[in-house]
């Protein structure tokens, strides 16, 4: 009465492929990565300064070779999908207790509005939430941390403090400047020299990064006007400010849409950098936009002018003014001209929300 049983060779069972070993290993360094991530964050909160180590370039090839676009993908879809109304509550508030989530400004108090997660991600604030100021020309576009702000100098900016990356790689080449009203640099200048429209300006920037928990629209940050936006499809590593530290120009190697154009100081850029599940980057008034799509690749960028032969202006943006929104959080990087009285009034590693006043002439 025995059975014979019949057992295929080991091989055609465990048959690993390249795909699978490079994502066990690289989410297994991924891992690895966010607890040592936890332990600097622990070490910042006791007040020790901590040591800047950058990653070698085979780290950032095998953090690299994690399919985050692609996880990103998924995890949009996932949160696309209608829950149940009597799971909403439970999921919700548990990411509520996770980041943090001050539920008292948004809009809907009623976790049940909230059909999925993406529009929980996405919910709006009270109108009185957050006022904008009046008295300072430069607000935060956004609910975030302060990662760094200052001059650039010599065309490189800080992501984090002792961390650079490079403002022309960042920014990609230059634009034309009949596109953005500039007058035309001598071409002997440096990059930085060339965004810089009027005599005895400086080039600044400021670096927001926005949590889980911040709220995840973002606004207009000045009187400006929009003529360029520029797409680059890229990584998708985590922006925190951990990896920040760790990775030499992480902005420039993770996706992002770059807006382009002019205030009254003259030229002004906001950037929206993409990071892991934050794929998605909606820009309200580019219907045309469409981040983390399969049919880019990386190591390209798009371009798209709001200049036309009907609209010579391009997008006019108020102070205060809906611009865009994530999906989950990331960063937000300015980098504009003005004079040089201009002064930030901020703190590195300060805690800031929308409409707060960033600086001021």
């Amino acid at each position: 009465d025995r059975k014979k049983l019949h057992t295929a060779p080991v091989g055609q069972v465990f048959r690993l492929r390249p795909f699978h070993v490079l994502v066990a290993t690289g989410g297994g360094y991924a891992g690895y990565r966010k607890y040592e991530d936890y332990k600097l964050e622990q070490l910042e909160k006791r007040g020790i300064e901590v040591p800047v180590k950058l990653a070698s370039e085979w780290e950032v090839a095998l953090y690299k070779s994690v399919p985050t676009r692609l996880l990103s993908r998924a995890w949009g879809r996932l949160n696309q999908v209608e829950l149940p109304t009597w799971l909403r509550k439970p999921v919700y508030s548990l990411y509520i207790w996770t980041f943090g989530v001050n539920m008292k400004e948004a809009a809907v108090e009623d976790l049940h509005h909230y059909r999925n997660l993406s529009e929980f991600f996405r919910r709006k604030l009270k109108p009185q939430a957050r006022p904008v100021c009046c008295l300072h020309s430069v607000i935060s576009p956004s609910d975030g941390k302060i990662l760094n702000f200052g001059q650039v100098k010599n065309c490189e900016v800080e992501q984090v403090k002792g961390v650079t990356y490079s403002l022309e790689s960042f920014l990609g080449p230059r634009i034309s400047t009949e596109e953005l009203h500039f007058s035309q640099a001598p071409p002997g200048n440096s990059f930085q020299q060339q965004l810089v429209t009027k005599e005895g300006n400086e080039l600044y920037h400021c670096v927001i990064y926005l949590a889980p928990g911040d709220y995840h629209c973002f606004h207009s940050p000045t009187d400006w006007r929009v003529s360029h936006r520029r797409h680059f499809p890229g990584s998708l590593m985590s922006v925190n400010p951990g990896v920040a530290r760790w990775i030499k120009e992480l902005f420039c190697h993770n996706e992002r849409v770059v807006l382009t154009g002019d205030w009254k100081h003259g030229f002004f850029s906001l950037t929206a950098v993409g990071a892991t599940n934050v794929g998605s980057i909606r820009i309200y008034f580019d219907q045309d936009l469409h981040t983390n799509s399969p049919r880019y690749s990386k190591g390209s960028y798009n371009d798209f002018s709001f200049i036309s032969n009907n609209n010579k202006e391009g997008i006019p943006m108020r102070k205060g003014e809906h611009l865009g929104e994530f999906n989950l959080g990331s960063t937000i990087v300015l980098i504009f001209e003005a004079p040089k009285d201009f002064k930030f009034h901020l703190k590195a590693g300060q805690k800031i929300r929308f409409g707060e006043a960033l600086g001021s002439l």
